[in-house]
């Protein structure tokens, strides 16, 4: 048996720019014009923000080519609209000198992401966030997939954009339901890494639900700057980037068990609100802060029930699939104080007995 070794050359460094702004949208086309001169685009939006003016705003009179999600949210997020809107792209005949346009949320975000990733073996994509879930998290990052039949973002690749654009005016057309839940990332962001931006979402979290501009500029800057600070750290969250997923393991699995029911906002709280019960029960206190998170979650109507149809042990069976899993048993990203993740023997996500997360569900259940 004769071997040899293949070198393989490591991606060179390179960075993107987030623009942020307000009502800046009919001026991004150009933009992207200038950073990718020589290639073709294509707009994947969905059927929400096609009722919008967004697209019109952002192409004006250019007739680009576009794949409009329908229907929109997470039950579109799977492989078979990948699939169809890769054969739309091949019938326009777009090569590798194209690039994607992702115009809405974190769902269109994470679909056009993954598309751009794997088409013709990929292209680049350019983020345009829509809604707060989005602009606070998923466009940012370069965490790109698509839902199995079984759990979420099974399919997956790390693709990051060649630019970000984020129009805060964009969150005018939200609907209050979708507004208010995107704002959860923005809390995580804070309970993981700055407990003075928690006290800054208290306290002027009026004019935030009142969609002033300065506010809503604020919170978008601090949540792209924890973030990136976060994602340059550990780019394939091979650590340190899971603290990102604080709430995000129990509340994965309450949104997959409500078949998407429930907003990704919603899910994460009753998720934040499970880490901070576990903290309590592993000694790391918090007992102040669950009372300070349930009554800013309450300002924000933001329901912390599980749908009475969704039973412990589907819980327990979906986060067995989770991504920080160990012999099928997840790592959870829990808290040491306010604006500090508990780092244990140099680790971000931290092993916790089943005993416990049963204990957890069942007093989440019976809220």
């Amino acid at each position: 048996m004769q071997k040899m070794e293949v070198k393989i050359p490591s991606y060179p460094k390179s960075s993107y720019t987030i623009a942020i702004g307000a009502e800046f949208l009919s001026t991004v086309l150009l933009q992207i014009k200038k950073l990718l001169p020589a290639g073709q685009l294509f707009v994947i939006t969905d059927a929400n923000v096609a009722k919008t003016k967004h697209l019109k705003n952002l192409l004006g009179k250019e007739n680009i080519p576009r794949f409009v999600i329908t229907p929109a949210g997470e039950k579109s997020k799977n492989i078979n609209t990948v699939t169809k809107i890769i054969e739309q792209m091949e019938k326009k005949s777009l090569g590798r000198d194209c690039a994607v346009i992702a115009l809405g949320g974190g769902t269109v975000g994470d679909i056009a992401g993954f598309v751009a990733a794997i088409y013709k073996r990929g292209v680049p994509v350019i983020q345009i966030p829509t809604t707060t879930v989005a602009q606070a998290d998923s466009a940012v990052g370069g965490k790109t997939g698509v839902d199995s039949s079984i759990s979420k973002n099974a399919f997956g690749i790390f693709k990051n954009p060649a630019a970000v654009f984020i129009d805060v005016s964009t969150l005018k057309t939200l609907d209050e339901r979708q507004f208010n839940a995107g704002l959860v990332e923005s809390i995580k962001h804070a309970l993981i890494a700055d407990a003075n931006y928690l006290t800054y979402l208290q306290k002027n979290l009026k004019g935030i639900l009142a969609r002033k501009q300065k506010p809503l500029e604020y919170i978008a800057v601090k949540n792209c700057k924890i973030k990136a600070a976060v994602v340059e750290d550990d780019p394939y969250e091979k650590n340190k980037r899971r603290i990102l997923n604080y709430g995000h393991t129990i509340g994965h699995a309450v949104e997959s068990a409500s078949n998407y029911k429930l907003l990704h906002g919603q899910a994460v709280a009753i998720g934040i609100i499970a880490a901070n019960i576990i903290e309590q029960k592993l000694g790391l206190g918090g007992k102040e802060r669950l009372e300070v998170l349930k009554k800013l979650f309450g300002r924000l109507n933001i329901s912390l029930k599980i749908p009475k149809n969704i039973t412990k042990w589907q819980i327990l069976d979906i986060i067995s699939r989770d991504k920080k899993t160990v012999q099928k048993w997840p790592r959870f990203v829990l808290l040491e104080k306010t604006g500090k993740v508990l780092c244990k023997n140099g680790q971000f996500a931290i092993q916790v007995e089943r005993k416990i997360v049963e204990e957890t569900i069942d007093i989440l259940l019976k809220k």
